[in-house]
């Protein structure tokens, strides 16, 4: 294989190996085999356009050329000419489908279904434009180091996206991309500079000079990736390394020290809210007793708000304890009962902090877990995080009175110090508004009540799950004046006006309560996902208010005139129920599960509208048509397969056709023993013995016999096929030579036994003699543009001739 060739295949490599990263993001992961198949024609085309040779702008643009239309006939064949070359309809369908895509987006949660038309354009476009990049910059103009830059944008897009675990593989497979593409250019440039720079295979016993520098560069190249994921892992200044893919910010510590630091857990709720299938995140199996509409799961607290956003500060970490401390501020007189609840995370879901309801006072769970006291909450360490686990928590459900709530006394200085703090930057409208809502409150308790009313019921605020979260410093007053918002809006707005009367408050960010199932289990999904602000008040501690309306359940304790176990008065759909800002529900709530097998649903995305009608590739016809899919898979299976083994079909049948000469005429002679020495020196080529056309026939014999260590008999065969091509090249009659065949295979045992068994499998599986085909090829182009060249001056016309 030339330098070249082998430089776009490790190109191709790269590219589909850096792509691997998204496999996390989209499903079903079957769609990296379609992009390898098209990546290689992508790269096909350019080495074809290389080899014509084309300058190097026409061969960018022949790839690019051929890119488009294989985008054209999967997504856009409807818009194009002839299915195939785009037009305006089929760039204007493009751009719709982009849009769309990036709805979808915002609307699927991880990983996302491929069957978005939107989204699918943007992962095999990507992809294939990617490789484009790394083809051309390290193929057609031979620098591979720029080639790290495209690679490096998609396995970082891929890494931004992702939230699952496993980040340090992906990355370990797309740095060896990178890293076979720089050793591919190395031994390239390397191999021009002769034998020793080449990598020449040694012989042993025999002295072939110095070590070559790409073996050293291999072993340089395989050390500093080792080092890059190694390292980072043990040193705990570092939190766990570069590819910690918690983004926890958790320290090594050692024994119960160590430090959390401030992460923002509200990065993907607004996106769980928008999803279009309500997936299953959690399964909750708790007593028959318990008041389910209070089973709210709180992941993480955030009480630093710094005029932007709120966020968790950082806190000191500590082992887990078996049994937890009684809450900050709970007193002895107020009503609580335990509750034991199971909860069983799904197997796609990865949270570094542990939901559970607050407060708790136990938890039985395996795996790297540490405490967080402020907050009671647990995070997962190095990495550890709730994928596919199952564990129990015991947690207090209180219930305080209205009277309480009223009657409690000033918080304490250092919570009322550290949990009233407002920046200087927040408008004055949030501090005006709170004092206006609340003018006729006689206590904080009741200043509470009147904020969540004011958002839930006489405000006339509207819950929609469109709007942006925003984060500057006027988001707040944004959302007083716009009155349009979804859970992040109203806990932040309320946590932030309650501070500005002085009462203590954060923000808390987890699950609202999910839906009863018939087999007494409690389903919580990611529409189910929800922020709430928490308010202290001492003798009963940090307590739950509602002010987003259609979410979660009005606390009972906010009704002033209700006990401490009454219903509320306030009828609130649960989180069951729609959360669309307008009356109609969205295809996908009121479409059953039956109406969705018989697919008498309408679309969830425009843009599989945008898809139907027979779009797609004639590789993924459906209906009647399933056998022509089927088969077309097989025979790409097989292709798949016969790709990397066709080297060795070819020398296999080629050295067949060499030695099965018996019983040809003394006329066949020649030629007979001619085809026999070339398999005799393929065959030695193959184990690591190049030929040297130089020599004559037989001191190329003495040289096989001696670089390929062979035995007194190998040996003798070797000499006797070399005898017999001299005969036929001086002799003036050459005569036909019985057993040539036999001593072929006799020094091809010899050469078998003489070396170690990766040189057998490389000359069974990867024989450098095809190198032939390539050599044959080369010869016929230039034989064909040799009769094209001469054929030119027969096909002017002569001159003076008229037409």
């Amino acid at each position: 294989m030339s330098g070249r060739a082998r430089l776009a295949l490790c190109a191709w490599a790269a590219t589909l190996m850096a792509a691997c990263a998204l496999l996390p993001l989209v499903e079903p992961v079957t769609w990296i085999v379609q992009v390898a198949f098209l990546l290689g024609v992508q790269t096909v085309v350019g080495a074809m356009t290389r080899r014509v040779p084309l300058a190097r702008p026409l061969t960018l643009a022949a790839q690019t050329a051929v890119t488009l239309m294989m985008l054209t006939l999967i997504f856009a064949r409807g818009q194009a000419l002839f299915g195939l070359i785009p037009g305006p309809g089929a760039f204007l369908h493009f751009g719709d489908l982009l849009q769309q895509g990036g709805d979808d987006i915002a609307r699927y949660a991880i990983p996302a279904p491929l069957e978005s038309e939107g989204i699918k354009l943007m992962v095999f476009g990507g992809v294939l434009i990617i490789g484009l990049a790394v083809d051309t910059l390290a193929v057609t103009f031979r620098s591979a180091a720029p080639a790290g830059l495209p690679l490096l944008a998609l396995y970082s897009v891929a890494a931004g996206l992702s939230d699952s675990g496993g980040d340090w593989l992906w990355f370990l497979v797309a740095a060896g991309g990178y890293l076979l593409l720089l050793l591919a250019e190395g031994r390239d440039r390397l191999s021009q500079w002769g034998r020793v720079f080449g990598g020449a295979a040694r012989t042993p016993g025999i002295d072939t000079g110095p070590v070559a520098p790409v073996r050293t560069g291999r072993r340089i190249g395989a050390l500093a990736l080792g080092i890059a994921l190694v390292v980072p892992l043990g040193l705990p200044s570092m939190s766990g390394g570069l590819l910690d893919a918690t983004g926890a910010g958790v320290g090594a510590g050692n024994g119960n020290g160590g430090t959390i630091s401030a992460v923002n857990p509200l990065l993907s709720l607004r996106d769980s809210l928008n999803v279009d299938e309500d997936r299953q995140v959690l399964s909750l199996q708790t007593g028959s007793s318990t008041d389910i509409s209070n089973l709210y799961l709180r992941i993480v607290s955030l009480d630093d708000f710094d005029g932007r956003t709120w966020k968790p500060s950082k806190r000191s970490i500590t082992a887990v304890p078996k049994e937890f401390p009684t809450p900050i501020g709970l007193g002895a007189d107020v009503n609580r009962t335990k509750v034991e609840t199971t909860v069983s995370a799904a197997n796609w879901y990865a949270q570094d902090y542990l939901p559970m309801p607050y407060p708790p006072s136990g938890v039985k769970i395996s795996g790297n877990w540490r405490y967080e006291p402020q907050g009671m909450a647990l995070v997962g360490d190095h990495g550890q995080n709730t994928r596919g686990l199952t564990y129990q928590v015991t947690s207090l459900d209180v219930q305080p009175t209205a009277a309480q709530l009223a009657s409690a006394p000033a918080a304490p200085p250092a919570i009322e110090r550290e949990y009233t703090e407002l920046p200087d930057s927040l408008p004055a409208v949030v501090g005006r508004t709170a004092r206006e809502v609340t003018a006729d409150a006689k206590n904080p308790y009741e200043q509470a009540v009147d904020l969540q009313d004011y958002f839930a019921v006489t405000g006339g605020f509207e819950y929609d799950t469109q709007v942006e979260v925003g984060d500057g410093p006027n988001a707040i007053a944004n959302f007083l004046r716009d009155k349009r918002g979804f859970c992040v809006h109203f806990s932040f707005a309320m946590a932030a006006m309650a501070r500005s009367l002085g009462i203590p408050a954060r923000v808390a960010v987890g699950f609202a309560p999910g839906t009863p199932q018939a087999d007494g289990s409690v389903s919580v999904g990611l529409k189910d996902a929800h922020a709430w602000p928490e308010l202290y008040f001492e003798g009963v501690g940090w307590t739950r208010f509602e002010p987003t309306p259609t979410r979660g359940t009005v606390p009972s304790y906010t009704v002033p005139d209700a006990t401490g176990n009454a219903n509320p008065d306030i009828p609130r759909p649960s989180a069951g129920s729609s959360t669309a800002p307008s009356a109609s529900a969205s295809a996908s709530e009121s479409c059953s599960p039956q109406l969705r097998k018989l697919e008498a649903c309408d679309s969830a995305s425009p843009a599989a509208v945008a898809g139907g009608g027979g779009g797609g590739p004639w590789w993924a016809v459906q209906g009647s048509w399933w056998y022509l899919k089927l088969l077309f898979w097989v025979l790409f299976g097989l292709a798949v397969l016969l790709v990397p083994l066709s080297p060795m079909l070819w020398r296999l049948r080629t050295r067949a056709a060499r030695l099965g000469g018996h019983g040809r005429s003394e006329a066949d002679a020649a030629v007979h023993t001619l085809a026999v020495w070339q398999e005799l020196t393929d065959t030695a080529w193959d184990f690591g013995i190049p030929p040297d056309d130089s020599q004559t026939p037989r001191k190329a014999a003495a040289r096989i016999v001696r670089l390929g260590h062979l035995e007194t008999s190998a040996a003798a065969s070797v000499h006797r096929v070399a005898d017999a091509v001299e005969q036929v090249l001086y002799a003036p009659r050459p005569r036909l030579t019985a057993g040539l065949a036999q001593d072929v295979h006799q020094v091809i045992g010899g050469l078998r036994g003489s070396v170690g068994r990766g040189t057998r499998v490389r000359a069974l599986i990867a024989p450098r003699s095809t190198a032939r085909v390539v050599w044959a090829a080369s010869e016929w182009w230039a034989g064909v543009r040799a009769r094209v060249a001469a054929a030119r001056p027969t096909l002017r016309r002569p001159s003076g001739q008229q037409g």
